[in-house]
């Protein structure tokens, strides 16, 4: 069984919904451990009504991003994850940390990458005038949100919509396409060939 380790800074809202799926058995991995840069983050609470370990890495508090991101491998080393999960994760994270867990870290972006990359992804949408938005779960790497995608789902723009409804509506798909994504990796279904990624069928059954 994999061993998950998922990385948040805010509500967590996407990392319990790993956790609901864990629960309810769609996910066949356990979860080892949240980190978070945020101590105020709600997904704290969230991990400790689990019974998950916390570790709390406070950005403001480091000298630099570099001794904060020498940390915070260290601590990515120390859990013993096999894949981790960047759930609501505000920060870019560094060549090294990409490096040591290359194919093995996954992110959920609130856009139709490789459109609207980095913050405020919503906003962007809305004053582009797109008809479409959505979210995307790809791997990590170097670049910004630009790793190959691994699933894609959409939302209606709707008029009126303003960052906060479309966000929500966004948000709802989040919570099916993270998991899923989780899932497929945690039973060996996931095939990358450049930036193209193939979902493999389950194996058959004896």
């Amino acid at each position: 069984m994999k061993r998950i380790a998922v990385l948040a800074s805010g509500r967590g809202s996407n990392f319990q919904a790993v956790l609901d799926a864990i629960c309810a058995g769609t996910i066949r991995a356990g979860c080892v451990r949240l980190i978070t840069d945020k101590p105020g983050a709600y997904a704290i609470t969230r991990a400790e009504q689990a019974g998950i370990p916390v570790t709390v890495l406070d950005y403001a508090s480091y000298p630099s991003k570099q001794a904060y991101e020498a940390d915070l491998l260290a601590a990515m080393q120390d859990c013993g994850a096999d894949i981790f999960v960047l759930a609501g994760y505000m920060r870019i994270v560094g060549d090294a940390i990409v490096e040591a867990f290359a194919g093995r870290m996954i992110n959920i972006h609130p856009a139709l990458l490789p459109s609207f990359t980095g913050l405020h992804a919503q906003r962007q949408a809305i004053e582009y005038g797109v008809k479409v938005a959505g979210c995307t779960v790809h791997f990590v790497d170097t670049g910004l949100d630009s790793g190959p995608i691994i699933i894609q789902a959409c939302v209606p723009v709707l008029d009126g919509d303003d960052e906060d409804t479309l966000a929500g509506r966004i948000l709802v798909e989040e919570h099916r396409v993270l998991p899923r994504a989780v899932s497929l990796l945690c039973d060996d279904r996931i095939q990358v060939e450049g930036r193209h990624v193939r979902i493999l069928p389950p194996p058959k059954a004896l």
